[in-house]
């Protein structure tokens, strides 16, 4: 054996987090050349798991910068290393997935349009030119079309798409900027736009389809427009009368339409923007934000009556960025569904539901594994508070003060959410609505479903609100799972708290509807909550008020 390979050492790392689908294999793998080490890195249902071997130095150093400098849309939330015998290995991999271990990998939110793919789609000599589905490891659909772990393209809606040569060489070069972006495709072999009428007719296609869409939007037509995470009703917002027919087909009287721009610049015309809301705007998440709009506005006051306010956002999709440069103003972009009822995604479903409300639609076949809205933020002295938590955000977790079992969560019979607590994680579903109509029951449904299959996790009990007649608990007490009634307003509290990492007690004055009160002067902190009739609301059984409350 070579003297020097003799002192030679082998690391072994598990990586846990947000770190898949973000390049960090791709990271790990440069990171290891370039610090003159062997061995492998791999993707598991539990994170990623690496071996690197050489001299000491240079694995300290390799430990050191892993930690340091990871890629900037990952997140570690844990890091075990373990030091073992050498191995003589000869060369640097990326060995293929794992999916035998148990499933903690933190799926990412679906990432905006990041500037790199963005020059490369307005550029007239790149290949992907005007291409509505560029992406890269940097950008592009996550959390909407993954449908189990580890990310890999198999586990999503890509699995339909055989890669041509080109797509095939970048996604299997450890040096390239897509490799392993799982949707990634061009015009030659990834999914293609459609223009349909009301009937399904197919009308245009590629980029005729959406050059018709722009047309048609500028003369006062509505197009439902499939997007990200659903189709979306889209229409001039200059244009009164084009605004007022959405609202009265939508069957939406009074409540604002939410609003997106060609850019920044046109942006500013309309609303006063602060930092806060310009970073907001221009970041991976893309959020809706809203603003202050100025009196001089162009757009419609059909858009939001008499409010004084815009929920506006920029383009967050290529194509998103692509029609709106064609339309060159402002577009109302609001869900694609009548009123309380979730947004569609498969194109028969948006066919027979919006066929009465829009006169076209453009529309594609990437199919969309789960329902996404657009996400919410408002600045609020000076922070980002997000009100509506979906796309860009969700599924992210809010991390929980102690590890505990795994509790399903049913979330209140209003603007539900349904979580997830695997160990110190709460994990959120995308934003689902008012459990008020058969089609948001059903959405409710299959986002319990799918955060268990997800994760792959089987709940010790399910938490639900104190109400009996909530939608949510009736689904709660049919699972056949131990229940935790928890009163919503204790876990309003309990999740404000969670979220902004505080554990100090406080109080919560409770409203209307069946509720709990304390029998002694304690805070939120203690378990003496009753209901009033003078029985416990629930059994501590060792639980915290966080792992009892907060993913209500």
């Amino acid at each position: 054996m070579d003297p020097a390979r003799s002192q030679h050492q082998r690391l072994r790392c598990h990586v846990r987090g947000a770190v898949q689908g973000v390049g960090f294999r791709p990271f790990v793998y440069r990171l290891a050349r370039e610090n003159g080490l062997t061995g492998w890195v791999r993707n598991t249902p539990d994170g990623v798991v690496l071996e690197v071997e050489g001299a000491p130095d240079d694995v300290r150093a390799f430990r050191i910068e892993l930690s340091n400098r990871p890629p900037s849309r990952s997140r570690i939330t844990g890091l075990e290393t373990s030091a073992l015998d050498p191995m003589g290995y000869e060369s640097f991999e990326i060995l293929k997935s794992s999916g035998s271990e148990a499933t903690a990998t933190i799926v990412l939110p679906d990432i905006a349009t990041c500037p790199e793919c963005l020059g490369e789609l307005f550029d007239p000599g790149d290949r992907r030119y005007r291409y509505p589905f560029i992406n890269c490891t940097n950008c592009g659909p996550r959390y909407s079309i993954i449908e189990s772990l580890p990310y890999d393209r198999p586990n999503t809606v890509m699995r339909h798409f055989e890669m041509c040569p080109e797509c095939s060489s970048e996604y299997h070069d450890p040096e390239d900027r897509r490799f392993h972006a799982q949707p990634n495709a061009c015009s030659k072999c990834g999914p293609r736009l459609a223009m349909r009428d009301s009937e399904g007719r197919l009308l245009e296609e590629e980029d005729e389809a959406l050059l018709a869409a722009s047309n048609a939007i500028l003369r006062g037509d509505i197009v439902a427009v499939r997007g990200l995470g659903g189709y979306q009703l889209v229409c001039d917002a200059r244009s009164s009368s084009a605004v007022a027919t959405l609202r009265e087909r939508k069957l939406r009287e009074e409540k604002p339409f939410a609003l997106m721009y060609p850019d920044l610049g046109s942006l500013q015309r309309d609303c006063v923007v602060g930092s806060v809301e310009q970073s907001l705007l221009t970041s991976p998440e893309s959020p809706i934000v809203l603003l202050e709009k100025r009196e001089d506005t162009a757009v419609s006051s059909e858009v939001a009556p008499g409010n004084p306010s815009l929920g506006v956002m920029l383009p967050y999709t290529p194509l998103h960025h692509l029609l709106l440069s064609e339309v060159g103003a402002p577009v109302v972009a609001t869900s694609g569904n009548l009123s309380e009822e979730p947004i569609c995604t498969d194109e028969k479903e948006a066919l027979t539901r919006l066929g009465r409300i829009a006169d076209l639609f453009l529309t594609h076949d990437r199919g969309i594994a789960r329902h996404v809205d657009d996400s919410i933020v408002r600045v609020v002295s000076g922070r980002p508070m997000v009100l509506r938590r979906a796309r860009g955000y969700a599924p992210m977790p809010v991390e929980l003060p102690q590890k505990g079992p795994a509790i399903l969560a049913a979330g209140p019979m209003l603007k539900n959410t349904v979580g997830l607590a695997i160990g110190e994680n709460a994990f959120l579903s995308q934003h689902i609505g008012d459990l008020e109509n058969r089609a948001s029951r059903l959405s409710f449904e299959q986002a319990a479903e799918d955060l268990q299959k997800l994760y792959d996790a089987t709940p010790a009990c399910i938490a639900c609100d104190l109400h009996p007649d909530y939608f949510s608990t009736v689904f709660a007490t049919g699972t056949g799972l131990p229940t935790v009634r928890v009163q919503h307003h204790l876990a309003h509290v309990l999740s404000c708290m969670a979220e902004n990492e505080q554990s100090t007690p406080c109080w919560v004055s409770p409203g209307t509807g069946p509720g709990t009160v304390p029998t002694g002067p304690s805070g939120v902190g203690s378990s003496s909550w009753s209901n009033r009739a003078g029985s416990p609301v629930s059994e501590a059984s060792g639980r915290s008020p966080f792992q009892e409350g907060m993913l209500r």
